[in-house]
């Protein structure tokens, strides 16, 4: 279940994750995996279970774990091209676009475990504005549910972790937020089983706007 949902979140900066907070890839997130673990002699429903929000070694070490990091590595390559090629289906999610232009002149970072060329790709097939500041897989040493990525982003912004607010549609996401100390604004039916603080449909569920001193306040819609 979810948390009790405030009517609002103050804050000062934003830190968003990109697949299935602000992009929906699940089509092709599901291709690519399914391949994937046909090839490995998985069941695919099994595999699906874990692969949102990490990146795709840390996802192939949980299903193989006796399996060299070496090889999922490699994997990993070859899953990122094929994920980067392929964007049929990807599209924003509902109210991504507006949410993106309520806040251009507000502190935000996009940190996600994508690398830059997918993150490129994906939020261009969205029509979805790049965020200047942001945190893909290859700045990172660790994945998520690790709170590196998120810890980087609020150092970028300039901000202190507890100023900051995550949104994410993943359990992984979700453990990554909390671990760095931030508020989680969870986004989409995934995250509504890992009681993030917050907990909309969709973004068209939340409104935006700059406060005093430099604040931002999250008012959550019916």
């Amino acid at each position: 279940m979810a948390a009790t949902t405030p009517a609002t979140l103050t804050t000062r900066a934003l830190l968003l994750d990109m697949d299935g907070t602000l992009v929906n890839s699940d089509a092709v997130v599901e291709r690519c995996w399914r391949r994937w673990a046909d090839r490995q002699g998985l069941d695919a429903d099994e595999v699906l279970k874990v692969v949102h929000g990490r990146q795709g070694f840390a996802t192939m070490a949980i299903l193989l774990p006796d399996r060299p990091m070496a090889e999922n590595h490699a994997d990993n390559r070859v899953m990122l091209a094929e994920e980067t090629a392929d964007l049929d289906g990807v599209v924003p999610v509902a109210g991504a676009p507006a949410f993106m232009a309520a806040i251009a002149d507000l502190p935000h970072a996009l940190v996600t475990s994508a690398d830059e060329a997918l993150a490129q790709a994906r939020m261009g097939a969205a029509a979805l504005r790049m965020p200047e500041v942001r945190v893909t897989a290859e700045m990172v040493g660790a994945s998520k549910p690790d709170p590196e990525g998120f810890l980087k982003g609020a150092a970028a912004l300039g901000f202190e972790p507890a100023e900051c607010v995550v949104f994410e549609d993943s359990e992984a996401g979700i453990q990554a937020g909390r671990a760095a100390g931030m508020r989680v604004v969870g986004v989409g039916p995934r995250a509504a089983a890992f009681t993030p603080d917050v907990h909309v449909a969709d973004l068209t569920h939340l409104r935006v706007e700059p406060a005093a001193g430099g604040t931002i306040t999250l008012t959550v819609l019916a």
